[in-house]
């Protein structure tokens, strides 16, 4: 999984426009959101994402995706207009305007850094490429990047069809994609744009199918803005579809167990900023992230392919301390802060002793807080002392990743690995159940071909 780190500049006009949010003064706000307006008109309108189809003969001049481009063409001459961007700023990108010699994932990973809009084009090709699955994960984390912030739900994946799909054959992050076809009309969602370019009689079809799309397009573009981000890792993504992950992702579930005293129970000295009425509420990187961190870590899993849930100690204390086999794996957020706390100290000495390596610990800080700063050595000895084991349980690199987390950058890119490594522990001890039936057969035996004899080959001497 990828993560995007702000420039100094982007990231100090972003997380001024969040302040503004908590109560820095409206004119604040407007100055942050015009830097942000600017920065995103910067990069394309829209980004078409693709898969390149092959050449059937490699002597064959012909070149399969020049109707793909095309329709990119059109989208953008549609896009300049509506839009009314200036002389000189690009309406959209895909990746055939690559310069010989460019390093083609770094331009990628701009685009999708920086583009309002990402357009996937649908087609069974498209979900079998990793490099289609890889751009979706992409502009996806952008997406949870910008909900985090406490900023609207953005709805900027506006998908098209170039070969129509069978609804049962998308993959679970493209059938959540909200986006009626209807008002491309009939004869596109019969066959395409692929079919509608390719056939004269529908070249009316096709106008009024790509003049919506981009009207669309221009419509989500205006009405939601996307902060840039630096582009992330290319060769770090994983693909959204599902190709790099087991076929069980989506079968298996993940719990998360918030331990954070809540503000009827804080340590002694501790501010009540980063907390709420329950633990799941607590949130360390308040005000940079605008909701719990447990309801980011949610949706980062569940676009990793795994259900999750959230709970407390008392919500999840068989899973956490029970003797019964498990049922699930498990990663628990934990604050440096419950280390001092009489409530807490007792439930994770427990959870050090327990021998549960499908459950994983984080201890996400914010380096921002001056109170968990000055306190951090105290807090980080005590941390040590009572969870020395869990603290450095797992593959050591794996395992300095999650015991390093001061931003809230560094805590969405170790989630992912910490989840996996839970759930690979989980999958070597869960319970099996086979299926009903002999508990067990003979070994099987190679044997020569069956006799038509029977077996007794005295009858077939002369």
């Amino acid at each position: 999984m990828a993560i995007f780190f702000g420039s100094i500049a982007r990231c100090h006009c972003y997380r001024l426009a969040c302040h503004s949010i908590v109560g820095i003064p409206a004119g604040h706000g407007l100055e942050v959101r015009l830097q942000v307006s600017d920065a995103t008109q910067a990069g394309p309108y829209f980004f078409l994402s693709y898969a390149h189809t092959p050449r059937h003969d490699a002597n064959d001049r012909y070149d399969p995706d020049q109707w793909v481009e095309k329709l990119f063409t059109d989208l953008c001459r549609h896009v300049m207009v509506l839009s009314g961007l200036d002389h000189g700023s690009k309406p959209g990108f895909m990746d055939r305007e690559l310069h010989s010699g460019s390093y083609w994932p770094d331009r990628l990973a701009k685009g999708l850094a920086t583009c309002r809009v990402f357009v996937p084009l649908y087609s069974k090709r498209y979900f079998e490429s990793e490099q289609c699955g890889k751009e979706w994960t992409a502009f996806s984390e952008r997406i949870l990047y910008h909900r985090a912030r406490g900023w609207e739900k953005a709805e900027t994946i506006i998908p098209a069809i170039w070969v129509p799909v069978p609804p049962e054959e998308l993959p679970e992050v493209a059938r959540s994609i909200q986006f009626n076809h209807a008002g491309l009309g009939p004869r596109y969602i019969e066959h395409g744009f692929y079919g509608i370019m390719k056939l004269r009689q529908y070249r009316s079809a096709y106008d009024m199918a790509v003049y919506n799309l981009a009207r669309r397009i221009v419509e989500v573009g205006e009405s939601t803005r996307l902060a840039p981000t630096v582009p992330p890792d290319y060769d770090s993504l994983r693909s959204a579809f599902g190709a790099s992950e087991p076929p069980w992702a989506g079968s298996h579930r993940i719990r998360i167990t918030v331990i954070a005293p809540d503000i009827h129970n804080l340590p002694e000295g501790r501010e009540p900023y980063h907390y709420g009425h329950t633990p799941q509420e607590w949130n360390p990187y308040r005000p940079e992230i605008g909701r719990p961190l447990a309801e980011h870590a949610v949706e980062v899993i569940r676009n990793l392919g795994f259900r999750a849930d959230v709970g407390s100690i008392d919500d999840h204390y068989d899973h956490l301390f029970g003797d019964d086999p498990p049922t699930s794996a498990g990663l628990v957020l934990v604050d440096n802060w419950a280390a001092v706390s009489e409530k807490y100290q007792e439930p994770l000495r427990r959870l050090d002793q327990a021998d549960k390596p499908w459950i994983t610990v984080m201890v996400p800080i914010n380096k921002g807080d001056a109170q968990t700063t000055e306190a951090e050595h105290r807090l980080q000895g005590h941390l040590g002392a009572i969870l020395e084991r869990k603290l450095t349980e797992g593959h050591p690199v794996k395992r300095s990743v999650a015991n390093d987390i001061s931003t809230f950058d560094q805590f969405c890119k170790a989630v992912p690995e910490m989840v996996r490594t839970a759930m690979n522990h989980f999958l070597q001890r869960a319970p099996t159940y086979p299926p009903e039936g002999r508990a067990s057969m003979e070994r099987p035996r190679l044997q020569g071909p069956q006799s038509p004899y029977n077996g007794n080959d005295a009858e077939a001497q002369p």
